[in-house]
């Protein structure tokens, strides 16, 4: 044995552990996932931790990195998380859905290996199974850009994770089974910044310090279930500088608007008098708002932070032109690097012909009596093997068709199809997909395995002549876009990245109840320039299981 492969294998053993290696550097975890108790509104409740914290560690990464996570499940459920943003290039065995992966049994173990290839920026885990998002077990992924790769901004003093997001005191169990029944799980009971709910007067303790004159990096994400945040700085203005691995133009906010499963970095410099100062999570778009606060101290400061909060944005149709706007101020930084040397706006994805266009329209409905969503009149269904098994063994008839879903919505009042909704795609095409939302409530939807440009949102409904409205110049790339209520928004991709992948709403009861679908990405070469072949550390289940592996795929 070499002995750089025996260093490896012994550094494999630690919690966390980097090992240089030929190929780019392995970070190596072991995670335990355990219940345990925690009262962050006061109501004592059962959560899920990871080593024993919540929110669980961060993941402190650089671009390219190999990031390995041994997982063992000692709760009573299957489980498994995602890892939200990271685009797992050829690599959708990894992505942690139910609809790529066989969840993590109950006392057995999963090592999830992946890549964050051409990858920097903000981001998060979190669980996919069941209603577990609500209980805890999400953290910060953070993709630090490689030393060669210049950042158009100076180095942070230091860099922070906060993790903001609505919460319920209801348990997992208990809001699964509202689910279960069709209903609701209703308004949340509160707001939390890195797994805490502060009250003006009654923070005892700072989450971060700040030292007079120095600047410093919030990586700021929306974690909760089902609701948009406000977020600012008592005092302080913002200077956003990335959005879900993408530089930005460096424009300054004394608010930002980040909604369900969306992350942001700002810059904040300690330019004020040296005393404490709350940092603000609000609700958006609720008829009684809600909010939490946390306590930002400077060091050697003297005195504590006013009682008087910056005011939130407003929150009636004037609120959502507001965010609207801001949305639309956010653009990409075209001469800055992301995680190669080339200019991020080296690629004209303005200048590409759309080869196919997805209208998507979110519906929700009562069947027999209970709450279901839907899209395109088809609420999916996790059948009993995962579609990227049952495609890749060659038996996907036996568990779903594909495109029971249209290109285009059906007439409206049209009878919803509860069934696997999984959509074939042709690899490298360029898509245009528009998520139109006819109800009163905001939207967030996220697709797994690319980034994309979110060339509009506008008010009303979407039309081919609206195309002349989108920005297809410095639009900023992402994975996540919210749609406001009786609004559109357009998406534009390249298909490049074969797998199956799950295009979601971000809210949870939406989501669990039907909302979301997998876009089937498959390379007619079977090559491995192109997919990677099955692990062979991967469970099998449903039809698949103790099948034969089929033939590998070959360079």
């Amino acid at each position: 044995m070499g002995s750089l492969t025996f260093v490896a294998l012994l550094l494999c053993l630690s919690t966390a552990s980097v090992v240089v290696r030929a190929e780019d550097p392995y970070l190596f975890f072991e995670w335990n996932i355990t219940y345990g108790t925690i009262s962050p509104l006061g109501v004592p409740q059962q959560a899920i931790l990871i080593n024993g914290e919540f929110p669980g560690p961060n993941i402190n990464s650089t671009g390219n990195n190999n990031i390995v996570v041994n997982v063992f499940n000692h709760l009573d459920e299957p489980f498994l998380l995602t890892w939200h943003g990271v685009q797992h290039r050829k690599n959708s065995w990894q992505d942690g859905t139910l609809g790529t992966m066989c969840p993590i049994l109950p006392g057995t173990n999963y090592t999830y290996h992946f890549q964050v290839k051409d990858q920097i920026g903000s981001y998060f885990y979190y669980p996919t199974t069941s209603v577990h998002k609500a209980a805890g077990a999400f953290g910060g992924l953070r993709v630090n850009s490689r030393l060669l790769i210049p950042v158009p901004f100076a180095d942070p003093a230091d860099d922070y994770t906060v993790m903001i997001g609505d919460w319920y005191t209801k348990g997992h169990k208990s809001l699964k089974k509202l689910l279960e029944a069709g209903r609701s799980i209703g308004r949340p009971d509160g707001i939390l910044i890195n797994g805490k709910n502060g009250k003006v007067g009654q923070v005892d303790k700072p989450l971060f310090t700040m030292e007079a004159g120095k600047t410093y990096r919030y990586r700021v994400c929306n974690v909760g279930m089902r609701t948009s945040l406000n977020f600012r700085i008592q005092g302080h203005t913002m200077k956003l500088v990335e959005i879900e691995g993408s530089h930005t133009m460096q424009n300054v906010y004394d608010s930002l608007d980040i909604h369900v499963a969306q992350c942001a970095s700002v810059l904040v410099t300690a330019d004020k008098e040296p005393k404490d100062y709350y940092m603000v999570a609000s609700s958006r778009f609720m008829k009684q708002p809600l909010s939490s606060v946390a306590v930002i101290s400077y060091a050697n400061g003297k005195g504590p932070a006013a009682p008087e909060l910056p005011a939130p944005p407003p929150d009636n149709s004037e609120g959502v032109m507001w965010s609207i706007n801001q949305y639309r101020s956010f653009r990409w930084n075209l001469t800055a690097s992301a995680a190669r040397p080339n200019p991020q706006g080296s690629y004209h994805y303005g200048k590409i012909n759309i080869t196919r266009t997805i209208k998507l329209v979110n519906t929700r409905t009562q069947v027999d009596g209970k709450l279901k969503f839907a899209i395109n009149g088809v609420s999916h269904v996790d059948p009993t093997t995962p579609v990227k098994l049952s495609e890749y063994f060659g038996l996907p008839e036996k568990e779903f068709k594909y495109d029971l879903m249209g290109d285009e919505p059906p007439a409206e009042n049209s009878k919803v199809v509860f069934a696997p909704n999984v959509l074939n795609a042709t690899f490298r095409n360029f898509v245009e997909i528009i998520f139109e939302n006819h109800e009163k409530t905001i939207q967030t939807w996220h697709l797994d395995g690319y980034s994309f440009f979110p060339v509009a949102i506008e008010p009303g409904r979407w039309s081919p002549e609206k195309r002349k409205n989108y920005n297809l110049l410095d639009i900023v790339s992402r994975h996540t876009i919210q749609v406001y209520p009786n609004s559109w928004a357009a998406i534009m991709t390249t298909l490049d990245n074969a797998g199956m992948w799950n295009l979601r709403s971000t809210m949870a009861e939406r989501y669990y109840l039907g909302q979301q679908l997998y876009i089937s990405v498959l390379s007619p070469n079977k090559s491995l320039r192109d997919e990677y072949n099955i692990p062979d550390t991967t469970p099998l289940c449903g039809i698949v299981k103790g099948l034969p592996k089929p033939k590998p795929y070959v360079p």
